[in-house]
């Protein structure tokens, strides 16, 4: 082999070398470059995009997908690799795989900094609840899986039922700027809502100021409860939440539409269903066509 070629496979293995180290490196809060491994993945019947549409989605040539690990039901960091697992990471490597681009996960702590992430170009795709407010600049498909909202109290509350919560002098505690926070600033007309950073906090914030009820994702709820104990989830749930995928409007309608149908796809060919069976979520189910 001549010199020459010799040099220019260095060259080549070099600058292959350094495009890794960015994508695994390049962070906000944490980033993940997600390998492409089948094997991890619920099998799926995906058809390659066009050159086109993939250039619409990851005009950087690496889709980044803004994952919310605040919601439990979604994605969570998983304890042994610490990178973010979960039925929103699935869906977004089997979308990268259909756009036949490298993934970048752009993990965050609460719904409203993956609403900033997508809004403000620092993602090209979210996972979140359907909201009229979000929807003015998020194009939302329609829901892959459906979640309950539920509120938590003390044992020895004397609120029983959803009712009572709306009343006047009574403080809620809620995730600012998550799904449930935009729904209840909406429906509640004399009770005092009282926002904490993120939901993964509610409840303890809720302990911290003495507020009278905490609401949240029902899966969250159940875990706070069994670790702090002295404390309830009423019966009734105060609202359904309805998880999407989302892309800026800006992408134009056919990108919408292209994702819409890429998430029709994916809960016919039961990838949801068997992503949700996989990462153990109980209490979240994969949405029907009305839903």
């Amino acid at each position: 082999m001549s010199y020459n070629k010799i040099l220019n496979m260095e060259r080549h293995s070099s600058m292959l070398r350094i495009f890794t180290s960015i994508l695994v490196s390049t962070a906000v809060l944490p980033a993940f470059a997600q390998p492409n491994d089948a094997s991890a993945q619920p099998a799926a019947t995906s058809k390659p995009a066009s050159a086109s549409m993939a250039a619409v989605f990851a005009p950087s040539g690496t889709l980044r997908a803004s994952i919310n690990l605040g919601n439990p039901v979604l994605a969570a960091l998983d304890p042994a690799t610490g990178k973010p697992v979960g039925v929103s990471v699935d869906l977004a490597s089997e979308f990268a795989k259909r756009l036949g681009v490298p993934l970048q996960l752009v993990a965050v702590k609460s719904a409203g900094a993956s609403v900033e992430n997508v809004n403000q170009d620092k993602a090209d795709i979210g996972f979140f609840a359907v909201d009229p407010k979000r929807g003015q600049e998020i194009a939302f498909t329609k829901p892959y899986v459906l979640i309950e909202g539920f509120y938590l109290v003390r044992a020895a509350s004397p609120i029983t039922t959803n009712e009572q919560v709306d009343q006047p002098g009574v403080t809620v505690a809620v995730g600012k700027g998550s799904a449930y926070d935009l729904f209840l600033t909406r429906e509640l007309h004399h009770a005092t809502i009282v926002r904490i950073p993120t939901s993964p906090a509610v409840v303890q914030g809720f302990l911290d100021q003495h507020l009278d009820v905490a609401a949240g994702v029902k899966q969250q709820l159940e875990k706070d409860a069994a670790k702090t104990g002295g404390v309830r989830i009423l019966d009734q749930r105060f609202m359904v939440i309805r998880q999407a995928m989302g892309v800026p409007k800006a992408k134009g309608d056919d990108a919408a539409a292209y994702l819409s149908k890429f998430v029709e796809d994916m809960k016919a060919s039961g990838f949801v269903t068997a992503s949700l069976a996989r990462h153990q979520i109980t209490g979240a189910v994969v949405a029907k066509d009305n839903d």
